[in-house]
C-alpha cells in the first residue's frame, strides 16, 4: 500500500499484485471494499485531496451500452448534495472504466452494527431522515439508486452519506437482466424478482429495510439463502425490531409488497420531519432537503433540531440544472440548483393516500395467480393427491380426477388467501 498523505483510514487494505496504481491524476493508495459492482480504491491527488475511485466490470465495447453507462452517470453527477457522496466524473474511454465520487471518512453502516451494535433513539431517526433526504435528492434528479443497502451508508462525521447512487442502474442498462440482478437480495422490493420496472418505489422499500437492519442488527426478511429470502420478500410479513410507534409505521408502509401503497421519499421525510413539529407548511423541494440535511448532521442526541422558516410554495425553475461545486470533505452550506421536475416543487404538510386500493388488489392478484412457487406447491399436492388415489382405487380415471381436484382446491385457497394477505390492515 501507498503511504498515505493524510490520516489512516479505517479499514482500508493493501493494494493486491495486478491492482492499478493510478486513476487519472489520482494516486491509488488502498483497497476501500469489493463486490460485484467492481474494486473501490482509495485515491490521492497531489494536494493530498482524496476521492473513492471504482474500477467498474462492464463491457464498453457497445457503442449503446458505453451511450446508456455515460447518460446513467451524468445523471448521478446532478443529485443535489444533501447527505450523499457527490459523483464527480467518471473515464469510459480507458480500458478500465472507472467512476470518481466524493470520499466520506468513516463507518458503513453495515460495519457499525456489526461493531457497536443497533442504532437507536435519536440517532435512529438522524439516521432515517438523513438517508431518506439522500433519496429525496436522488430521486428529484431522475436517478433510482439501485442498491442501497447498510454498505451503502457511510457515518460520516457531519451525518450520514448515501454512496453509489446510480452506478447500479448504469452496470444494469448496460447487460440483459438475465446475467446480472442489480441489487442485494435483502434489500430488494418484490417487483425486482418479478422483473417489472424499476423506479423510485423500489429504493423506498430499499430504505426501509436499510433502517429496520439497523434498529434490529438483521435485514426484515433474513439474509440466509437466497430463495428463501426471495420467497419471505414476495410473500411474508417483515420481521421487524422495536422501532418508536411513528417510525415503526412508516417503515411498514414503505415495505408494502405493491410499489403503488408504498409513499416517496419526500412524502416519508415530511412525515419524519412534522414528528418534530418542523415542518406544519408546504416548504419549497431545496428547502425540504436543507432541513433534512440539518436534522440529519445534528452534532449529538440532546442537540436541538434546526429550525424551519416555512416558504411558500413556488414554481419550479425554468432554466437547465447546474452542477454544484461540491468540496472533498465538507457538507455544502446552500442547496444546488435542481433539474426541472413536471410536478410541483413543494409538498403538502398533509398526506393523501398512494394508489388506490382496488388497483393493488387487481395488481397482487395477477401477480399470485402466475407465482411460481405456489403453482409447484399445488402441482406437488395435486401429484400427493393422484398417488393416494390411485393405491386407494387401483384406477388410474379416478387417481387423475382426484389428482386435478386437489391441484384445483389446493391452487385456488393459495391464491385467495396470499391475495388477502398481501393488503395492509394498517393502511392510514
Amino acid at each position: 500500500m501507498s503511504e498515505l498523505a493524510g490520516p489512516p483510514v479505517p479499514g482500508l487494505t493493501k493494494l493486491w499484485t495486478h491492482d492499478p496504481v493510478t486513476a487519472g491524476p489520482y494516486r491509488l493508495v488502498g483497497r476501500l471494499g469489493a463486490g460485484g459492482q467492481g474494486v473501490v480504491y482509495l485515491g490521492e491527488d497531489d494536494a493530498g485531496d482524496r476521492v473513492a475511485v471504482k474500477m467498474v466490470n462492464v463491457d464498453l465495447s457497445d457503442p449503446r451500452a458505453r451511450s446508456q453507462f455515460v447518460k446513467e452517470i451524468a445523471a448521478a453527477r446532478r443529485v443535489a448534495p444533501f447527505c450523499t457522496a457527490q459523483v464527480l466524473f467518471a473515464e469510459v474511454d480507458g480500458e478500465r472504466p472507472y467512476v470518481v465520487s466524493e470520499f466520506i471518512e468513516g463507518l458503513t453502516l453495515h460495519r457499525h452494527v456489526r461493531e457497536r451494535g443497533p442504532v437507536t433513539g435519536n440517532a435512529l431517526h438522524r439516521l432515517a431522515v438523513g438517508t431518506v433526504t439522500a433519496l429525496a435528492a436522488i430521486h428529484s434528479a431522475g436517478v433510482v439508486h439501485c442498491d442501497l443497502k447498510p454498505d451503502n451508508v457511510v457515518l460520516g462525521q457531519d451525518g450520514p452519506r448515501v454512496i453509489d447512487f446510480g452506478i447500479a442502474r448504469a452496470l444494469g442498462n448496460t447487460e440483459t437482466a438475465s446475467s446480472r440482478v442489480m441489487g442485494t437480495t435483502a434489500y430488494m422490493a418484490p417487483e425486482r424478482f418479478r422483473d417489472d420496472a424499476i423506479g423510485p418505489p423500489c429504493d423506498v422499500f430499499a430504505w426501509a429495510s436499510t433502517i429496520a437492519f439497523a434498529a434490529g442488527g438483521r435485514p426484515p426478511f433474513g439474509s440466509d439463502s437466497l430463495f428463501a429470502v426471495m420467497h419471505r420478500v414476495l410473500h411474508d410479513p417483515p420481521d421487524l425490531p422495536a422501532m418508536p410507534p411513528v417510525l415503526d409505521e412508516l417503515i411498514r408502509e414503505c415495505l408494502a409488497k405493491d410499489p403503488a401503497d408504498r409513499p416517496t421519499a419526500e412524502r416519508v421525510l415530511v412525515r419524519l420531519l412534522r414528528q418534530d413539529g418542523r415542518v406544519t407548511e408546504p416548504l419549497r423541494r431545496e428547502s425540504l432537503l436543507e432541513v433534512g440535511n440539518e436534522t440529519a448532521g445534528a452534532p449529538t442526541p440532546d442537540h436541538p433540531l434546526p429550525q424551519v422558516t416555512p416558504t411558500a410554495p413556488q414554481p419550479s425553475p425554468t432554466q437547465g440544472p447546474t452542477r454544484p461545486t461540491v468540496p472533498t470533505q465538507a457538507r455544502p452550506v446552500q442547496p444546488a440548483n435542481l433539474p426541472v421536475q413536471t410536478r410541483p416543487a413543494h409538498l403538502p404538510a398533509t398526506e393523501q393516500g398512494v394508489g388506490a386500493e382496488g388497483g393493488g388488489a387487481s395488481r397482487r392478484l395477477r401477480s399470485e395467480a402466475l407465482d411460481a412457487w405456489g403453482i409447484s406447491t399445488a402441482l406437488f399436492l395435486g401429484s400427493v393427491g393422484a398417488a393416494a388415489g390411485y393405491v386407494a382405487s387401483s384406477a388410474v380415471g379416478p387417481a387423475a380426477a382426484v389428482g386435478a381436484v386437489t391441484f384445483v382446491v389446493v391452487y385456488l385457497v393459495r391464491l385467495l388467501v396470499a391475495t388477502a394477505l398481501g393488503r395492509r390492515p394498517d393502511r392510514g
